[in-house]
Protein backbone atom coordinates (compact mmCIF):
# COMPACT_ATOMS: atom_id res chain seq x y z
CA UNK A 1 0.00 0.00 0.00
CA UNK A 2 1.36 3.74 -1.06
CA UNK A 3 1.76 6.16 1.81
CA UNK A 4 2.88 9.66 2.56
CA UNK A 5 5.93 8.91 3.99
CA UNK A 6 6.86 6.35 1.55
CA UNK A 7 6.70 8.46 -1.43
CA UNK A 8 8.80 11.15 0.38
CA UNK A 9 11.34 8.77 1.13
CA UNK A 10 11.11 7.45 -2.73
CA UNK A 11 11.89 11.26 -3.40
CA UNK A 12 13.88 11.66 -1.69
CA UNK A 13 16.31 8.63 -2.03
CA UNK A 14 16.14 8.98 -5.84
CA UNK A 15 16.47 12.67 -5.97
CA UNK A 16 19.20 12.97 -3.29
CA UNK A 17 21.49 10.25 -2.87
CA UNK A 18 21.30 8.08 -6.23
CA UNK A 19 21.80 11.40 -7.85
CA UNK A 20 24.32 12.65 -5.66
CA UNK A 21 26.21 9.38 -6.23
CA UNK A 22 24.70 9.34 -10.33
CA UNK A 23 26.55 13.18 -10.81
CA UNK A 24 30.29 10.86 -9.82
CA UNK A 25 29.93 8.13 -11.73
CA UNK A 26 29.03 10.05 -14.63
CA UNK A 27 31.87 13.09 -14.23
CA UNK A 28 29.02 15.65 -13.78
CA UNK A 29 30.73 16.76 -10.43
CA UNK A 30 34.28 16.37 -10.15
CA UNK A 31 34.29 18.00 -7.09
CA UNK A 32 32.54 19.51 -4.35
CA UNK A 33 30.57 22.22 -6.07
CA UNK A 34 27.37 24.40 -5.01
CA UNK A 35 25.30 22.63 -7.93
CA UNK A 36 25.52 19.23 -6.54
CA UNK A 37 23.64 16.11 -8.50
CA UNK A 38 20.84 16.35 -6.59
CA UNK A 39 20.35 19.95 -6.83
CA UNK A 40 20.77 19.97 -10.28
CA UNK A 41 18.35 17.04 -10.58
CA UNK A 42 15.69 18.61 -8.20
CA UNK A 43 15.95 22.02 -9.85
CA UNK A 44 14.85 20.52 -13.45
CA UNK A 45 12.57 17.89 -12.45
CA UNK A 46 10.43 20.75 -10.18
CA UNK A 47 10.88 23.38 -12.41
CA UNK A 48 9.68 21.38 -15.72
CA UNK A 49 7.24 19.53 -13.42
CA UNK A 50 6.01 23.55 -12.38
CA UNK A 51 6.07 24.66 -15.90
CA UNK A 52 7.09 21.87 -19.02
CA UNK A 53 7.67 24.91 -21.14
CA UNK A 54 10.20 27.10 -18.16
CA UNK A 55 13.02 29.19 -19.70
CA UNK A 56 16.51 29.05 -18.13
CA UNK A 57 15.50 31.85 -15.86
CA UNK A 58 12.45 29.94 -14.15
CA UNK A 59 14.93 27.06 -13.99
CA UNK A 60 17.17 29.37 -12.29
CA UNK A 61 14.95 30.32 -9.89
CA UNK A 62 13.85 26.89 -8.77
CA UNK A 63 17.16 25.71 -7.93
CA UNK A 64 17.11 28.89 -5.74
CA UNK A 65 14.33 27.03 -4.35
CA UNK A 66 16.00 24.26 -3.58
CA UNK A 67 18.78 26.06 -1.90
CA UNK A 68 21.41 27.30 -4.94
CA UNK A 69 21.65 30.56 -6.08
CA UNK A 70 23.22 29.86 -10.35
CA UNK A 71 22.61 32.14 -13.00
CA UNK A 72 20.86 31.55 -16.03
CA UNK A 73 23.76 31.25 -18.38
CA UNK A 74 25.61 29.34 -15.81
CA UNK A 75 22.83 26.78 -15.21
CA UNK A 76 22.49 26.67 -19.17
CA UNK A 77 26.68 25.72 -19.53
CA UNK A 78 25.74 22.50 -17.32
CA UNK A 79 24.04 21.17 -19.85
CA UNK A 80 26.71 18.47 -20.95
CA UNK A 81 27.16 14.78 -22.02
CA UNK A 82 27.47 14.15 -18.45
CA UNK A 83 24.89 16.11 -17.48
CA UNK A 84 22.94 13.49 -19.84
CA UNK A 85 24.29 10.90 -18.66
CA UNK A 86 24.27 11.88 -14.97
CA UNK A 87 20.14 12.28 -15.43
CA UNK A 88 19.85 9.28 -17.40
CA UNK A 89 21.13 6.85 -14.42
CA UNK A 90 18.79 8.55 -11.91
CA UNK A 91 15.60 7.81 -14.18
CA UNK A 92 16.63 4.45 -14.53
CA UNK A 93 16.83 4.13 -10.52
CA UNK A 94 13.78 5.90 -10.31
CA UNK A 95 11.82 3.24 -12.66
CA UNK A 96 13.14 0.50 -10.75
CA UNK A 97 11.15 2.08 -7.22
CA UNK A 98 7.99 0.28 -7.33
CA UNK A 99 5.13 2.40 -5.71
CA UNK A 100 1.16 0.50 -6.07
CA UNK A 101 -1.63 2.13 -4.64
CA UNK A 102 -4.66 -0.29 -3.30
CA UNK A 103 -6.33 -2.02 -6.25
CA UNK A 104 -9.24 0.36 -7.54
CA UNK A 105 -12.67 -0.09 -6.19
CA UNK A 106 -13.63 -1.74 -9.61
CA UNK A 107 -15.01 -5.24 -9.12
CA UNK A 108 -14.32 -6.81 -12.32
CA UNK A 109 -10.56 -5.32 -12.54
CA UNK A 110 -9.99 -7.16 -8.74
CA UNK A 111 -10.97 -10.58 -10.16
CA UNK A 112 -7.21 -10.69 -11.60
CA UNK A 113 -4.00 -10.21 -9.86
CA UNK A 114 -3.31 -6.97 -11.65
CA UNK A 115 -4.41 -6.12 -15.20
CA UNK A 116 -1.76 -4.71 -17.07
CA UNK A 117 -1.38 -2.47 -19.79
CA UNK A 118 1.60 -2.21 -22.04
CA UNK A 119 2.53 -0.13 -24.59
CA UNK A 120 5.20 1.88 -26.16
CA UNK A 121 5.49 5.99 -27.47
CA UNK A 122 8.43 7.63 -29.53
CA UNK A 123 9.98 10.99 -28.92
CA UNK A 124 11.82 12.20 -32.02
CA UNK A 125 15.08 13.90 -31.68
CA UNK A 126 17.56 15.92 -33.39
CA UNK A 127 19.70 13.86 -35.62
CA UNK A 128 23.01 15.12 -33.76
CA UNK A 129 21.51 12.29 -31.42
CA UNK A 130 20.97 9.62 -33.88
CA UNK A 131 24.75 7.99 -31.92
CA UNK A 132 22.84 8.27 -28.88
CA UNK A 133 19.47 6.79 -29.62
CA UNK A 134 18.98 5.43 -33.53
CA UNK A 135 15.92 6.10 -35.29
CA UNK A 136 14.15 4.47 -38.22
CA UNK A 137 15.03 7.12 -40.91
CA UNK A 138 12.31 8.10 -43.02
CA UNK A 139 11.63 10.86 -45.60
CA UNK A 140 10.03 13.81 -42.96
CA UNK A 141 11.48 16.84 -43.31
CA UNK A 142 12.61 16.95 -39.64
CA UNK A 143 14.30 13.97 -40.30
CA UNK A 144 13.99 10.42 -37.85
CA UNK A 145 17.67 9.07 -37.86
CA UNK A 146 17.40 9.84 -33.80
CA UNK A 147 14.61 8.40 -32.18
CA UNK A 148 13.92 7.32 -28.28
CA UNK A 149 11.01 4.81 -27.55
CA UNK A 150 9.78 4.73 -24.22
CA UNK A 151 8.31 1.58 -23.06
CA UNK A 152 5.62 1.23 -19.65
CA UNK A 153 3.80 -1.52 -18.40
CA UNK A 154 0.86 -0.06 -15.81
CA UNK A 155 -1.20 -1.91 -13.61
CA UNK A 156 -4.49 -0.70 -13.85
CA UNK A 157 -5.26 -1.99 -10.89
CA UNK A 158 -2.44 -0.76 -8.49
CA UNK A 159 -1.14 1.89 -10.28
CA UNK A 160 2.05 0.21 -10.22
CA UNK A 161 4.52 1.92 -12.97
CA UNK A 162 7.21 -0.59 -15.04
CA UNK A 163 8.76 1.81 -16.90
CA UNK A 164 9.93 4.30 -18.88
CA UNK A 165 12.17 1.64 -20.13
CA UNK A 166 14.47 3.72 -22.45
CA UNK A 167 14.82 1.90 -26.31
CA UNK A 168 16.32 3.20 -29.71
CA UNK A 169 13.35 4.07 -31.47
CA UNK A 170 14.46 1.73 -34.24
CA UNK A 171 13.50 -1.45 -32.05
CA UNK A 172 10.63 -3.74 -32.78
CA UNK A 173 8.23 -3.24 -29.57
CA UNK A 174 9.09 -7.41 -29.68
CA UNK A 175 12.36 -6.78 -28.24
CA UNK A 176 10.94 -4.42 -25.59
CA UNK A 177 12.61 -5.54 -21.88
CA UNK A 178 9.04 -6.01 -20.77
CA UNK A 179 7.94 -8.50 -23.27
CA UNK A 180 10.03 -11.14 -21.27
CA UNK A 181 8.99 -9.79 -17.76
CA UNK A 182 6.92 -12.15 -15.47
CA UNK A 183 3.56 -11.35 -14.59
CA UNK A 184 2.37 -12.30 -11.01
CA UNK A 185 -0.21 -15.33 -11.73
CA UNK A 186 -3.71 -14.80 -12.00
CA UNK A 187 -2.82 -11.21 -13.68
CA UNK A 188 -4.55 -9.71 -16.88
CA UNK A 189 -1.93 -8.60 -19.82
CA UNK A 190 -3.88 -6.38 -22.72
CA UNK A 191 -1.14 -4.79 -25.05
CA UNK A 192 -0.87 -3.66 -28.55
CA UNK A 193 -0.52 -6.16 -31.61
CA UNK A 194 2.79 -4.71 -31.81
CA UNK A 195 3.36 -7.33 -28.96
CA UNK A 196 1.74 -9.88 -30.32
CA UNK A 197 3.20 -13.41 -30.15
CA UNK A 198 1.78 -16.77 -29.88
CA UNK A 199 4.74 -18.04 -28.00
CA UNK A 200 4.46 -15.37 -25.02
CA UNK A 201 0.97 -16.06 -24.78
CA UNK A 202 1.88 -19.86 -24.29
CA UNK A 203 5.04 -18.41 -21.81
CA UNK A 204 1.84 -16.67 -19.84
CA UNK A 205 -0.57 -19.26 -19.80
CA UNK A 206 2.48 -22.17 -17.98
CA UNK A 207 2.80 -19.26 -15.76
CA UNK A 208 -0.56 -19.40 -14.74
CA UNK A 209 -1.25 -15.61 -16.09
CA UNK A 210 -4.35 -14.46 -18.28
CA UNK A 211 -3.96 -12.34 -21.81
CA UNK A 212 -6.48 -10.70 -23.84
CA UNK A 213 -5.64 -9.68 -27.40
CA UNK A 214 -6.59 -8.94 -30.72
CA UNK A 215 -5.65 -11.26 -33.08
CA UNK A 216 -2.88 -10.74 -36.02
CA UNK A 217 -4.04 -10.81 -39.07
CA UNK A 218 -2.63 -14.01 -41.02
CA UNK A 219 -2.27 -15.95 -37.89
CA UNK A 220 -3.45 -19.60 -38.17
CA UNK A 221 -6.91 -20.23 -36.76
CA UNK A 222 -7.72 -23.85 -36.72
CA UNK A 223 -11.45 -24.91 -34.93
CA UNK A 224 -11.54 -28.15 -32.09
CA UNK A 225 -11.67 -30.76 -34.77
CA UNK A 226 -8.52 -29.35 -36.60
CA UNK A 227 -9.59 -27.79 -39.28
CA UNK A 228 -7.78 -24.55 -40.70
CA UNK A 229 -9.91 -21.62 -41.00
CA UNK A 230 -9.52 -17.96 -42.87
CA UNK A 231 -11.17 -15.93 -39.91
CA UNK A 232 -14.14 -14.41 -41.71
CA UNK A 233 -15.07 -17.67 -42.99
CA UNK A 234 -15.53 -18.72 -39.90
CA UNK A 235 -17.31 -15.77 -38.41
CA UNK A 236 -19.57 -16.39 -41.54
CA UNK A 237 -19.97 -20.17 -40.71
CA UNK A 238 -21.18 -19.75 -36.84
CA UNK A 239 -23.26 -16.83 -37.69
CA UNK A 240 -24.99 -14.59 -35.47
CA UNK A 241 -23.83 -11.33 -34.01
CA UNK A 242 -21.97 -12.66 -31.25
CA UNK A 243 -19.44 -15.78 -30.96
CA UNK A 244 -17.63 -17.04 -28.11
CA UNK A 245 -15.97 -20.21 -29.14
CA UNK A 246 -12.71 -22.42 -28.50
CA UNK A 247 -10.03 -22.47 -31.28
CA UNK A 248 -6.04 -23.20 -31.62
CA UNK A 249 -3.95 -20.36 -32.71
CA UNK A 250 -0.43 -21.40 -34.94
CA UNK A 251 0.77 -23.71 -37.16
CA UNK A 252 3.66 -24.50 -34.43
CA UNK A 253 2.21 -23.07 -30.98
CA UNK A 254 -0.73 -25.11 -31.27
CA UNK A 255 -2.11 -22.56 -28.66
CA UNK A 256 -5.79 -23.31 -27.10
CA UNK A 257 -7.47 -19.84 -26.38
CA UNK A 258 -11.17 -18.51 -27.18
CA UNK A 259 -11.86 -16.79 -29.81
CA UNK A 260 -14.03 -13.96 -28.81
CA UNK A 261 -16.19 -11.58 -31.40
CA UNK A 262 -19.14 -9.26 -31.61
CA UNK A 263 -20.62 -7.91 -34.85
CA UNK A 264 -20.57 -3.84 -35.02
CA UNK A 265 -23.12 -1.29 -36.39
CA UNK A 266 -23.20 -0.51 -39.48
CA UNK A 267 -21.77 3.40 -38.90
CA UNK A 268 -19.19 1.86 -37.17
CA UNK A 269 -17.92 -0.98 -39.92
CA UNK A 270 -17.78 2.06 -42.76
CA UNK A 271 -16.05 4.29 -40.68
CA UNK A 272 -13.39 1.45 -40.03
CA UNK A 273 -13.68 0.80 -43.85
CA UNK A 274 -12.59 4.57 -44.09
CA UNK A 275 -9.93 4.36 -42.40
CA UNK A 276 -8.52 1.45 -43.79
CA UNK A 277 -9.10 2.90 -47.30
CA UNK A 278 -7.44 6.10 -46.62
CA UNK A 279 -4.45 4.18 -45.21
CA UNK A 280 -3.74 1.95 -48.27
CA UNK A 281 -4.24 4.93 -50.52
CA UNK A 282 -1.49 6.84 -48.62
CA UNK A 283 0.30 3.27 -48.98
CA UNK A 284 -0.11 3.71 -52.77
CA UNK A 285 -2.03 -0.21 -52.27
CA UNK A 286 -5.62 -0.97 -52.43
CA UNK A 287 -7.41 -2.71 -49.50
CA UNK A 288 -7.46 -6.44 -49.23
CA UNK A 289 -11.22 -8.01 -49.43
CA UNK A 290 -10.61 -9.87 -46.26
CA UNK A 291 -9.78 -6.99 -44.21
CA UNK A 292 -12.71 -5.20 -45.68
CA UNK A 293 -14.96 -7.77 -44.71
CA UNK A 294 -13.20 -8.30 -40.92
CA UNK A 295 -14.17 -4.51 -40.25
CA UNK A 296 -17.58 -5.28 -39.61
CA UNK A 297 -16.58 -7.74 -36.45
CA UNK A 298 -14.39 -6.73 -33.23
CA UNK A 299 -12.21 -9.43 -32.25
CA UNK A 300 -10.44 -10.64 -29.45
CA UNK A 301 -8.75 -13.74 -28.23
CA UNK A 302 -7.93 -14.69 -24.79
CA UNK A 303 -7.14 -17.82 -22.19
CA UNK A 304 -9.44 -16.54 -19.69
CA UNK A 305 -11.95 -19.37 -18.92
CA UNK A 306 -15.82 -18.21 -19.54
CA UNK A 307 -16.70 -18.30 -15.78
CA UNK A 308 -13.74 -15.85 -14.96
CA UNK A 309 -14.74 -13.41 -17.92
CA UNK A 310 -17.68 -13.23 -20.31
CA UNK A 311 -17.75 -12.18 -23.94
CA UNK A 312 -19.52 -8.69 -22.75
CA UNK A 313 -16.84 -8.25 -19.92
CA UNK A 314 -13.84 -9.03 -22.40
CA UNK A 315 -15.08 -6.53 -25.39
CA UNK A 316 -15.11 -3.63 -22.21
CA UNK A 317 -11.91 -5.08 -20.94
CA UNK A 318 -10.37 -4.75 -24.57
CA UNK A 319 -11.25 -0.96 -24.57
CA UNK A 320 -9.32 -0.60 -21.22
CA UNK A 321 -6.32 -0.79 -23.15
CA UNK A 322 -6.39 2.66 -24.29
CA UNK A 323 -5.59 4.00 -20.81
CA UNK A 324 -1.98 3.79 -21.35
CA UNK A 325 -2.81 5.91 -24.40
CA UNK A 326 -4.54 8.22 -22.22
CA UNK A 327 -0.88 8.53 -20.12
CA UNK A 328 1.34 8.77 -22.78
CA UNK A 329 -1.36 11.59 -23.85
CA UNK A 330 -1.05 13.12 -20.23
CA UNK A 331 2.74 12.68 -20.64
CA UNK A 332 3.15 14.54 -24.01
CA UNK A 333 0.36 17.30 -23.87
CA UNK A 334 0.93 18.31 -20.35
CA UNK A 335 4.14 17.35 -19.54
CA UNK A 336 5.61 18.03 -22.61
CA UNK A 337 8.04 15.52 -22.62
CA UNK A 338 8.75 15.74 -26.60
CA UNK A 339 9.15 19.37 -26.55
CA UNK A 340 12.00 21.76 -25.78
CA UNK A 341 12.85 25.57 -25.84
CA UNK A 342 16.91 24.85 -27.02
CA UNK A 343 18.60 23.61 -30.07
CA UNK A 344 21.67 22.26 -28.14
CA UNK A 345 21.17 18.56 -28.44
CA UNK A 346 22.50 17.97 -24.65
CA UNK A 347 20.44 20.51 -23.28
CA UNK A 348 17.61 18.66 -25.22
CA UNK A 349 18.34 14.95 -23.80
CA UNK A 350 18.90 16.44 -20.70
CA UNK A 351 15.33 17.91 -20.73
CA UNK A 352 13.73 14.99 -21.97
CA UNK A 353 15.05 12.87 -19.24
CA UNK A 354 13.91 15.53 -16.41
CA UNK A 355 10.70 15.48 -18.02
CA UNK A 356 10.81 11.33 -17.54
CA UNK A 357 11.39 11.70 -14.07
CA UNK A 358 9.08 14.27 -13.49
CA UNK A 359 6.24 12.30 -14.60
CA UNK A 360 7.35 9.26 -12.71
CA UNK A 361 7.14 11.89 -9.30
CA UNK A 362 3.98 12.90 -10.50
CA UNK A 363 2.70 8.99 -11.26
CA UNK A 364 3.89 8.78 -7.23
CA UNK A 365 2.03 11.70 -6.32
CA UNK A 366 -1.07 9.96 -8.12
CA UNK A 367 -0.75 7.15 -6.37
CA UNK A 368 -1.27 8.36 -3.07
CA UNK A 369 -3.83 11.11 -3.95
CA UNK A 370 -6.63 9.46 -6.23
CA UNK A 371 -5.46 6.43 -7.96
CA UNK A 372 -7.83 4.52 -5.64
CA UNK A 373 -11.15 6.15 -6.74
CA UNK A 374 -12.71 5.18 -10.23
CA UNK A 375 -13.86 8.46 -11.48
CA UNK A 376 -10.26 9.89 -11.39
CA UNK A 377 -9.19 12.59 -13.72
CA UNK A 378 -5.76 12.02 -14.44
CA UNK A 379 -5.61 15.59 -16.54
CA UNK A 380 -7.23 17.81 -13.16
CA UNK A 381 -4.77 15.87 -11.22
CA UNK A 382 -1.54 16.94 -13.04
CA UNK A 383 -2.77 20.32 -12.77
CA UNK A 384 -2.87 20.42 -9.29
CA UNK A 385 0.62 18.73 -9.08
CA UNK A 386 1.75 21.19 -11.05
CA UNK A 387 0.53 23.85 -8.91
CA UNK A 388 1.92 22.36 -6.08
CA UNK A 389 5.86 22.00 -7.83
CA UNK A 390 7.75 24.79 -6.64
CA UNK A 391 6.17 24.26 -3.16
CA UNK A 392 7.64 20.03 -3.10
CA UNK A 393 11.08 21.70 -4.47
CA UNK A 394 11.13 24.20 -1.80
CA UNK A 395 10.72 21.86 1.16
CA UNK A 396 12.81 19.14 -0.18
CA UNK A 397 15.37 19.14 1.86
CA UNK A 398 13.67 18.49 4.74
CA UNK A 399 11.64 15.01 5.08
CA UNK A 400 9.29 16.34 7.70
CA UNK A 401 8.05 19.08 5.48
CA UNK A 402 7.97 17.51 1.83
CA UNK A 403 6.01 14.62 4.24
CA UNK A 404 3.70 18.05 4.83
CA UNK A 405 3.48 18.46 1.48
CA UNK A 406 2.82 15.62 -0.01
CA UNK A 407 -0.42 15.16 2.27
CA UNK A 408 -1.22 18.58 1.54
CA UNK A 409 -1.12 17.55 -2.17
CA UNK A 410 -3.18 14.14 -1.38
CA UNK A 411 -5.95 16.13 0.27
CA UNK A 412 -6.13 18.12 -2.85
CA UNK A 413 -6.40 15.43 -5.23
CA UNK A 414 -8.68 13.42 -3.06
CA UNK A 415 -11.16 16.43 -3.22
CA UNK A 416 -11.45 18.08 -6.67
CA UNK A 417 -9.78 15.86 -9.37
CA UNK A 418 -12.81 13.98 -10.43
CA UNK A 419 -14.40 13.34 -14.15
CA UNK A 420 -18.55 13.30 -14.53
CA UNK A 421 -20.20 11.16 -15.62
CA UNK A 422 -21.40 10.66 -18.78
CA UNK A 423 -25.09 9.28 -20.16
CA UNK A 424 -24.69 9.29 -24.20
CA UNK A 425 -20.82 8.05 -24.16
CA UNK A 426 -19.82 6.75 -20.95
CA UNK A 427 -16.49 6.12 -19.65
CA UNK A 428 -14.47 3.46 -19.55
CA UNK A 429 -14.94 3.09 -15.69
CA UNK A 430 -18.88 3.48 -15.96
CA UNK A 431 -18.66 0.95 -17.80
CA UNK A 432 -17.06 -1.44 -15.89
CA UNK A 433 -18.63 -0.91 -13.18
CA UNK A 434 -22.19 -0.90 -15.35
CA UNK A 435 -21.10 -4.77 -16.09
CA UNK A 436 -20.59 -5.69 -12.39
CA UNK A 437 -23.97 -4.37 -11.71
CA UNK A 438 -25.83 -6.59 -14.06
CA UNK A 439 -26.34 -3.72 -15.96
CA UNK A 440 -24.86 -6.14 -19.37
CA UNK A 441 -25.97 -9.68 -19.72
Amino acid sequence: MVTVSGVAEAMQTVLTVVANDAARERGFVRRRRKLSGAKFAQALVFGWLANPKATLEELAQTAAAVGVCISPQGLDQRFTESAAGCLEQILRAGVRTMIAADSVAIPLLQRFKGVYLQDSSSITLPEALSEVWRGCGGSRPEGTSAALKIQVRLDLSSGELHGPLLQHGRQSDRTSPLQGASLPAGALLLADLGYFSLQRFKDLSVQGGYWLSRLQAGTAVFDENGKRWHLVELLRARGGNEIDIAVVLGVKQRLPCRLLAVRVPQEVTEQRRRRIRREASRRGQTPRHNQLALAEWTVYITNVPRALLSLPEAMVLGRVRWQIELLFKLWKSHGRIDEWRSAKPWHILCEVYAKLLAMLVQHWLLLVGCWQYPDRSLHKAAQTVRKHALHLASTFGYIEHLTMTITTIKRCLATGCRINKRRAMPHTYQLLLHLTEGGLS
